[in-house]
């Protein structure tokens, strides 16, 4: 779990947003409206192949709750990595040892595959995405805020980026399911993204001299139109990235890292504030 959790945060530094804040069980229900039938918990700062909550319509049209995890090829299903010479002797000498100590045989290494996001523009060619696309596996996914890396002072920066009046919202996402090898199934999802060149807040971030890349939020008077489409043309004109004014964004350093000055007047927030913000809601 640790170099797993390691190789997320440096991927942090490399794409756009794959690190947000999702929502607590009581904001699940109480402002999206959407029963949940399992009991398991998520962590509230979620990175790619965590577990975190959903929303899809069931087969009656109501909003129904599902647990999944972030990034939609998960890391057991990512093509095996094509191995140097050196690689893989070291594969190799270490399956030996494996084999000798009765051990279990060691996997191969796996590509890097950055699923969490998906464009929207390209949406209905790539392979791992036009499938589930024209099907219209849509789903929603709750957030309080999610991540950019500001690069203005020179260097990245960690900002949070939420609404302005920090009350939660929904990203239109994509889901779908996997079979594992016991038969058993499990969910993935992602969600989407648009050029933010020209957006006022949005364009402030990623590396310089690089597209910009925003995180699409859905109004909520769309949720259910977005999530009972089947027509792509439809869904794609429901993804847009929210007007400056209803959003603010401010510094969110890890724990060892000193604050910033915000972009603009608010109250940073921490994943333990994250918490009481939650509670506060209701």
């Amino acid at each position: 779990m640790g170099s797993a959790f390691a190789k997320t945060l440096k991927w942090d530094l490399l794409s756009m947003c794959v690190n947000y804040i999702t929502t607590s069980k009581q904001i699940f229900f109480d402002w999206f409206r959407t029963p949940l039938e399992f009991t398991e918990d998520w962590r509230d700062e979620v990175y790619c192949d965590f577990k975190a909550p959903f929303i899809v319509h069931g087969a009656d049209g109501s909003r129904e709750g599902r647990l999944g995890t972030y990034g939609f090829v998960p890391q057991d299903r990512r093509p095996p990595k094509k191995l140097t010479a050196t690689e893989l002797e070291k594969y190799d000498r270490a399956v030996e040892k494996a084999n000798a100590q009765g051990k279990v045989r060691p996997k191969l290494p796996r590509i890097r595959m950055d699923t969490m996001n998906a464009r929207a523009e390209e949406v209905g060619s790539k392979r791992n995405y036009k499938t589930y696309w024209f099907e219209q596996r849509l789903c929603l996914v709750p957030a309080l805020g999610f991540f950019e890396y500001n690069y203005e002072s020179g260097k990245p920066e960690r900002w949070l980026i939420e609404l302005a009046d920090k009350t939660p919202f929904a990203m239109p996402g994509l889901w779908r399911t996997w079979t594992k090898d016991d038969g058993t199934e499990f969910n993935t999802f992602t969600h989407f993204t648009l050029n933010a060149d020209d957006h006022p807040l949005l364009s402030r971030f990623h590396e310089p001299d690089v597209e910009k890349r925003g995180a699409a939020i859905l109004r909520p008077e769309h949720w259910d139109d977005w999530l009972c489409s089947k027509n792509p043309e439809f869904a794609r004109a429901l993804i847009e990235l929210y007007p400056r004014e209803l959003l603010q964004a401010h510094p969110a350093p890890k724990p060892s890292k000193k604050p910033q000055e915000p972009l603009e007047e608010t109250t940073p927030t921490s994943a333990d504030s994250v918490r009481e913000q939650q509670q506060s809601l209701f």
